[in-house]
């Protein structure tokens, strides 16, 4: 007999092949005992030498599976001694009892190198078979119905496994070996297109797609539109069907030789493009050498593209036929949350898509693509959902806590025992759809995790449904300030302990004194704040309906901005610009300024963007939040510029950045015929001097040198490029959110850390 060692290891081991992984590292040690599922972690027993059981520690701690994310290795002394020489086996799951520790869920990974050599290999039994997976790649949080996971709890379970799959699942030695996905055409998931099965229904849709039709396809996560992406006459035709007339279109292109061809990808943006994740990653495009690849209504009037390799079989299989880069976007109308139920998503897209490709494998939980892109090395995700959430993010929190999320972009976070699950991105609250998904998200994502919140972290704004849904729950609530919450998750993100400056440049944002901010400058920790700068406010003419109408916002500037000791811009500056604006529209702005009516004022660096898209005859009216600051950053390229004027005062105890000369500038140089683009790229190279200007103020009146970035407005890669390299060049630590979106989507991040530090500091 010899003693034996109870292990139990914490973080993402389930669903990853870690039992496996578990059983060949202690056979090839020589060792006894057992691994099991239990809860939502791996434990077991281990018996043998005493430096074969030191190894086998360390192998689990450093040579896990790929997918595997080890948080923690903990050995025991076991309940009894076991008889040495009885071997290692893999034991059924157990539930387990409840525990306050984070269960994490492992996201959906890409099909992996081995699968995709057999999917293409005639030989093999699953050639051409799209549901092809392994322990390495697959479908995971998009079918988890219940942890321990193993196939019963999954939506595979109405799949009973052939003999030769259940040979494999079975076999130590197999890649497929408690793969819980696994199956092949005898047993597995099957496709369909009306009436049609298997390869009939996958060479309908090819065929569809050929003749420039558009497809709704049954994806991971949920429904995507699928067209062709060089069919300008398609494209157009998806726009129309699916209300998004401007917004640019996500492309799946085959292979990385394809996205060398249409677009500029650094050696980082590559790896991103290859890894399990597979995020659609913002590229620059490559126009000569990709020339006639994409339809320019693709991304209408932007330089640059979202670029992402296929995620599944059925995408290569799809790719294969058609040998052409594919739009692939959200199965949905503008604004609604990703169709996942089979009838709804007939229902809802029978007006969009002229066949469906679906299969009998449900979607327990929706799961959009993620975005990414980099500016330099530095990675920035602007959406956080399939193959990152919800992948467990560190956070010093102990008592359960949630983030209730934000209005636009909206995400909510769980938190417990030192990690943060990021739920994935849901959309625009008001949808009474998106709505709708943000409550099924939310209660199965904490009856997976375990994490039952004792208290809820809400926006201040009373008018997002984030909010009003958080007040009505049976929970401590702790109000937090949205811009605190910006620079709280960027913090967090990089485990900054102390005091830091945050600089939080947005659309719009409830303050602490009752008025929109949303071009901040705050000294803060991760338990409060004070606002030591911001922007010059203006009304916003019409309230919310400013958002989509950029001439409204800059009339607004210009009409009744902020008066700090520059006057406003001329008459003789002002009237070109309201001379191309419908007189009617101009009378009714100029009475509400005049009149205080309907003009809520803001210090919005993100309206800033839109008034001078406006300005500069780039955006009157915009199709979605945040186009009219996108289409400014396009103009300005990589153009070199002079800045503009510009100007910083003291006002009321702040650091203020008066805009008047700014515009004034602008409008000048416009009317003596600078071009667009370089006065584009101007208004970018001021707005990053005036934040140095701003920050460096703080610092001399004794702020931090740590510098965090959080806002929408640091999604403008040249924007964040300009601010870092002004900051840095002042000696100045800078900080950016790298795995938390840096937009509102990382607001519910941000919530829940503030939460747990002030949880923390009552003792």
């Amino acid at each position: 007999m010899t003693p034996a060692l109870h292990f139990r290891v914490d973080g993402v081991v389930q669903g990853v092949g870690f039992r496996p992984f578990v059983h060949r590292t202690a056979c090839a040690l020589g060792l006894d005992g057992w691994v099991a599922n239990v809860n939502g972690h791996v434990e077991g027993e281990i018996a043998g030498p005493a430096a074969g059981i030191e190894e086998f520690a360390s192998r689990l701690r450093d040579a896990a599976p790929p997918l595997a994310r080890v948080r923690r290795v903990r050995l025991t002394p076991g309940a009894a001694e076991r008889a040495y020489g009885r071997g290692f086996e893999v034991r059924a799951s157990a539930p387990g009892s409840p525990e306050p520790a984070a269960r994490e869920i492992p996201p959906d990974a890409a099909l992996c190198p081995a699968c995709l050599r057999e999917m293409r290999d005639p030989r093999d039994r699953r050639f051409r078979y799209p549901f092809i997976n392994c322990t390495d790649c697959g479908p995971r949080a998009t079918i988890i119905e219940d942890l321990p996971y193993d196939r019963t709890r999954t939506t595979m379970r109405r799949f009973p496994l052939c003999p030769s799959c259940a040979a494999e699942y079975a076999d130590p030695g197999d890649r497929r070996f408690h793969a819980e996905p696994v199956a092949c055409p005898v047993c597995g998931p099957r496709l369909a297109w009306d009436d049609l099965r298997g390869e009939e229904a996958l060479r309908a849709a090819v065929k569809c797609v050929a003749d420039g039709g558009i497809v709704a396809l049954k994806g991971l996560g949920g429904y995507q539109l699928v067209c062709d992406a060089g069919d300008a006459h398609a494209v157009t035709e998806l726009r129309r069907r699916k209300r998004r007339p401007a917004k640019p279109f996500a492309v799946m292109v085959p292979d990385l030789v394809t996205a060398l061809r249409l677009a500029t990808v650094s050696a980082t943006e590559q790896t991103e493009l290859l890894s399990p994740e597979r995020p659609v990653v913002l590229l620059a495009r490559n126009r000569r050498s990709g020339k006639g690849m994409l339809a320019p209504q693709v991304h209408p009037g932007l330089h640059r593209v979202g670029l992402f390799l296929p995620t599944t079989g059925l995408h290569h299989l799809l790719l294969d036929e058609l040998a052409r880069p594919l739009v692939v976007t959200s199965g949905n109308l503008s604004d609604e949350p990703i169709a996942v139920d089979d009838t709804e998503a007939r229902r809802s897209l029978a007006g969009i898509a002229d066949g469906f490709l679906t299969h009998d494998r449900p979607i327990r939980s929706r799961y959009d693509d993620s975005v990414a892109q980099f500016t330099g090395r530095t990675r920035i995700t602007v959406r956080r959902a399939r193959g990152l959430a919800p992948a467990a993010l560190p956070l010093a929190v102990r008592q359960p806590v949630a983030g209730a999320g934000a209005q636009l972009k909206h995400t909510f976070a769980l938190a417990a025992d030192g990690r943060a699950l990021l739920g994935p991105h849901t959309g625009d609250l008001s949808d009474q759809r998106a709505y709708d998904a943000f409550l099924a998200s939310y209660a199965h994502l904490r009856r997976l995790s375990g994490i039952e919140p004792e208290v809820l972290a809400h926006d201040l704004h009373p008018g997002y449904l984030s909010t009003q849904w958080a007040k009505a729950q049976p929970a401590r609530l702790i109000p937090v300030q949205h811009h605190h919450a910006h620079v709280a998750a960027c913090a967090a993100e990089h485990q900054v302990r102390g005091p830091f400056v945050g600089v939080a440049y947005d659309g719009l944002g409830l303050g602490d004194d009752g008025t929109l901010w949303g071009g901040e400058i705050l000294v803060a920790d991760l338990t409060g704040y004070r606002r030591v700068g911001r922007f010059a406010t203006a009304p916003l003419p019409g309230g919310d309906a400013a958002v989509r109408h950029p001439s409204r916002t800059a009339l607004g500037h210009l009409l009744g901005g902020e008066l700090l000791g520059s006057p406003r811009p001329y008459p003789w500056l002002v009237d070109p610009f309201t001379d191309r604006l419908p007189p009617h529209e101009v009378t009714a702005v100029r009475a509400m300024v005049a009149q205080n009516v309907n003009c809520p004022r803001a210090s919005s660096a993100g309206r800033l963007f839109d008034a001078v898209a406006a300005l500069l005859g780039l955006a009157d009216e915009v199709s979605y939040e945040g186009e009219a600051a996108v289409l400014v950053e396009a103009a300005a390229g990589d153009t070199h510029a002079v800045p503009l004027a510009h100007r910083v005062v003291r006002a009321r105890g702040l650091w203020v950045y008066d805009s008047a000369p700014t515009l004034a500038d602008l409008l000048a140089r416009r009317l003596a015929g600078e071009p667009v683009g370089r006065l584009a790229a101007a208004f970018h190279l001021t707005l990053a001097i005036v934040t140095a200007d701003l920050v460096e103020r703080a610092v001399a009146d004794g702020a931090p040198r740590t510098v965090c970035l959080g806002g929408g407005c640091f999604v403008n890669r040249r924007l964040l490029t300009e601010v870092r390299r002004r900051l840095r060049a002042k000696g100045l630590r800078v900080l950016v959110g790298g795995q938390v979106p840096v937009g509102d989507g990382g607001i519910s991040y941000g919530q829940a850390a503030i939460a747990a530090a002030r949880l923390s500091g009552e003792g």
